[in-house]
């Protein structure tokens, strides 16, 4: 049986990176938490649809 990935969560994935910058979880936890928000199909959308960064 096949799994299937669920689709991106934009906003799982900002609770994640928020808890990355506060420094409240550890680095192996962000990263697995980034994979199951989504993280890969939102840079592969990206990237895909041309967008590319701005200056802030």
């Amino acid at each position: 049986m096949a799994f299937e990935r669920p689709v991106a969560d934009l906003n799982k994935l900002i609770a994640a990176w928020e808890l990355w910058e506060k420094g409240e979880e550890m680095p192996g936890r962000i990263l697995a938490n980034l994979k199951t928000a989504g993280m890969a199909e939102v840079l592969a959308q990206l990237k895909a649809s041309g967008w590319t960064p701005t200056e802030s």
